[in-house]
């Protein structure tokens, strides 16, 4: 069982933000790998099972490049040269090239702030253009299928807006998802001590379960289908 994030893994990411340079990183290699690496994998470990319930192409291993993000930042086309993140997070989701235009769910630890949730980071327009299809031919259905999402006060539903309307007849519990670039639900809360020990697992898989019926008709919006096992067996 993970034993879970603590103070000592805050303490570390503002240590860091103070002294973001390499020679700083390498001498305390061992603090980051203690207090923020190792909670990480750990907490995916706890969770890879219950993922692999929601899609069994998820990739679940607990390792940097696979769910956990690289704590290295690419920074040749960025003006901030810092060479280290200040907040490390991880995801699930199907191991694709073209992972951006696909679901997954993700957790982000920061500082001040975590968020988690699940959606596109960027979903493509053919997908919209589907979603949006859904809702102009059968929007009851469509509501039956979002249901999910308005029953639950944990996640809010976010993404970039079209600024016009594109719909102007649509009722606002459409219009939301209608106008869309890309869609996500996420929550978003101070990081505190709720965040700490192994009992964060249990929460982070419960409510990541209260996502799944939308991960699958995420999937469903997918005009290629992404092919794999969990897309077959979900009827995706």
């Amino acid at each position: 069982m993970t034993t879970g994030f603590t103070p000592d893994t805050l303490r570390f990411l503002v240590d860091l933000r103070e002294n973001n340079t390499k020679t700083w990183f390498t001498e305390h290699r061992e603090r980051f790998d203690r207090h923020v690496l190792n909670p990480m994998a750990e907490l995916v470990g706890e969770l890879g099972p219950a993922m692999l319930d929601i899609d069994p192409d998820f990739e679940t291993r607990p390792l940097v490049g696979k769910t956990i993000a690289r704590v290295h930042r690419d920074t040749r086309f960025s003006r901030d040269k810092s060479p280290y993140r200040t907040n490390l997070w991880f995801s699930f989701k199907r191991p694709f090239k073209t992972w951006q235009e696909n679901p997954a769910f993700f957790f982000d630890l920061g500082i001040e702030q975590c968020h988690y949730g699940m959606g596109f980071y960027a979903a493509s327009r053919a997908t919209m253009d589907h979603l949006r299809a859904m809702i102009d031919d059968t929007p009851e259905e469509f509501l039956e299928a979002t249901a999910p999402a308005r029953g639950q006060t944990r996640f809010s539903l976010a993404g970039e807006m079209y600024k016009k309307s594109l719909n102007p007849k649509l009722p606002p519990e459409l219009a939301d998802w209608y106008q869309r670039k890309t869609l996500y639900l996420m929550r978003r809360e101070p990081v505190g001590a709720e965040h700490f020990g192994p009992g964060f697992a249990d929460r982070l898989r419960e409510d990541f379960t209260i996502l799944a019926p939308l991960y699958h008709l995420f999937w469903s919006l997918r005009t290629d289908n992404g092919g794999g096992s969990g897309a077959r067996r979900n009827g995706a």
